[in-house]
């Protein structure tokens, strides 16, 4: 059994997954700081620095009106945080347009520097093996 497990880490599969999963972690943090960072105040100028994030209704009873979500969920009210979700989406959609830029301009580069080796001229084909062959028999015969 531990012989079929080292044959199965082995296996280059696995290990490209290991890495894939290690790189997509680093790249998540680029993406997240991206829109944090540079993305978010820049639609926060647009939008007026909106944040739906504390809109929410209190669905468990009573009059009870609190200040924010984390106060309303830190006195363990039912709440319905429909401008959290909001939130979250908005952000899925900037992640994802980020995203697809990134991967769209990474997708042109390769294909730019594939077209240019692709336009290197080839180099000169050398004489073939049945040439070869044959000049090694004619010096022979001398």
């Amino acid at each position: 059994m531990l012989e079929e497990f080292k044959a199965f880490i082995a296996k280059g599969n696995v290990m490209d997954m290991a890495v894939g999963i290690i790189i997509g972690a680093a790249f998540t943090a680029i993406v997240k700081s991206m829109v944090d960072d540079l993305i978010n105040p820049i639609i926060g100028l647009f939008t007026g620095g909106i944040d739906f994030t504390n809109n929410f209704v209190v669905l468990s009873g009573g009059e009870a009106t609190y200040a924010s979500l984390e106060a309303a969920r830190e006195a363990g009210a039912a709440v319905f945080a429909y401008g959290s979700f909001f939130m979250a989406v908005f952000n899925f959609l900037i992640i994802a347009f980020v995203v697809f830029m990134l991967v769209k301009n990474v997708n042109r580069i390769k294909a730019m520097a594939e077209k240019e080796k692709a336009e290197e001229p080839a180099a000169p084909a050398g004489p073939s093996e049945i040439d070869l062959l044959t000049e090694i028999r004619d010096a022979l015969r001398k």
